[in-house]
This record gives C-alpha cells, structure tokens and sequence, in this order.
C-alpha cells in the first residue's frame, strides 16, 4: 500500500490544481498498512458524567432517555452503565485529566442546565493502540 501511495504521489507530481478526494477507510488502511494494524484496547483515562441516579423506578429510563437526547449532538461517545445501585451516563474516553476538564467546559457551555451533574471522573477508557 505504501509503495502504491508513493507511485500515485509522483504521478501526480504535487501538481497545483489537483485535489486527492477518497474515502475515510482509505486512510485507516493506509495507516494500518505502513504502521500496523491497530486494536481498541482498555487503559485507565477520564470520562465526562452528566447523569447518576439510583431511583429504582426511573434511574434506567432517564438514563436512556438522555443518550437518545445526547446521539448526533454531542462530539464524544457516549456510555450508558449500570453499576450497582446506579445507572450512569458518560462521554468521552479521555488519557488525561486536562482533556476532560476541556471537554467538560464545552458541554456545560452547551448544556446549562446540566452542569450540577456534570463531573470528570476516572474511568476506564477505550483507546486505539
């Protein structure tokens, strides 16, 4: 792949004008062919939660009520959990603490109203490595 990149490169001989438009998958298979091919692994990394609640009779709902409000508006991933007694809704997988805390000012900004439950906490993130 990456002998095909450096063929197709000097072809086109970085003429002005010329415009590369390909698919993302390109991209990711390029990567992989030059670097490896990457896996989703597990490491310790901070996470953004805006919902905790243990009420038995609404904890659940709520929580999945708000991941449907939150799908294609927010920017991060979004993980909703159950951990004995409460049902949590989380974002991002975040490797420091100053990533979150970023992530978090602009949530907030966006959703006033939610920024009493809002916290970063520790968690364990998924990352590509």
């Amino acid at each position: 792949m990456k002998f095909l990149a450096v063929i197709l490169l000097s072809v086109l001989n970085w003429q002005p004008g010329i415009q590369i438009v390909q698919d993302s998958t390109v991209g990711v298979l390029l990567d992989e062919a030059i670097h490896g091919k990457k896996e989703l692994v597990e490491v310790d990394g901070y996470r953004v939660q805006v919902y905790s609640s243990n009420k038995q009779q609404t904890a659940k709902g709520e929580a999945l009520e708000l991941e449907a409000q939150l799908t294609d508006k927010v920017s991060q991933t979004i993980y909703v959990k159950y951990e004995s007694p409460f049902w949590k809704v989380r974002l991002g997988d975040f490797r420091t603490y100053d990533e979150a805390k970023e992530y978090k000012k602009i949530f907030v900004q966006q959703y006033p109203a939610m920024m009493g439950e809002t916290y970063i906490v520790r968690d364990k993130i998924l990352v590509m490595e």
